[in-house]
């Protein structure tokens, strides 16, 4: 499948928010609009909002339009605000997984990281990021990788776990134990705009 590859920092620019916890992207130079002065001099119409808002949360997931479109497809069969819906399942992703329980500093490390076959759902080889997970999966990591998410862990001193997961550090485990709620969601994002655009 395909996935962008470029300069990480220019996404967070193009849409004015942080799309990583990483301090490249939460300073306030990453935050400035593109071009030499940073270009402000265009307002955003209700249509640019929208799609900022859209692209804001696909950037902050790592994933492509059309994967993203089967997303609000899903979100908006299912019973339940489509918004809050969408934003369960994007939680539950494998690899967003592995970023919430600070194996991975990122969300492309951490993709990297199940797409190379380090990732073991329920005692089982896992290496397909999109796959969403239960209440009760257990995410656990192969001895090979330990040592490179132990330092990932120690890198993100301060990292809070959100409440729907159970994280055990010494095993490198971590177990879905409830439903994601929008609370629980560290990104700001409206998704009433997101739901609106595709209307």
């Amino acid at each position: 499948m395909a996935n962008y590859t470029g300069p990480k920092v220019r996404l967070s620019r193009r849409v004015g928010a942080p799309i990583a916890d990483s301090p490249k992207h939460t300073s306030k130079r990453a935050l400035i609009p593109n071009g030499m002065h940073g270009y402000r001099g265009r307002r955003l119409r209700d249509y640019g909002i929208r799609l900022n808002e859209k692209q804001k949360l696909r950037y902050h997931y790592n994933i492509l339009e059309r994967q993203f479109r089967r997303y609000i497809e899903m979100a908006s069969a299912a019973p339940g605000n489509t918004g809050e819906v969408l934003m369960s399942l994007l939680e539950r992703r494998v690899d967003n997984l592995v970023r919430r329980a600070g194996f991975a500093r990122t969300i492309w490390a951490a993709r990297q990281m199940v797409s190379h076959g380090h990732v073991l759902v329920n005692g089982r080889k896992h290496d397909k990021a999109s796959a969403i997970l239960k209440v009760g999966d257990v995410v656990s990591l192969k001895p090979k990788i330990q040592k490179l998410a132990r330092e990932a862990m120690e890198g993100l001193a301060g990292h809070e776990v959100p409440g729907w997961l159970e994280v055990n550090p010494s095993e490198l485990t971590a177990r879905v134990s409830a439903m994601p709620t929008t609370d629980q969601i560290p990104f700001d994002v409206n998704t009433n705009l997101i739901v609106e655009f595709y209307r």
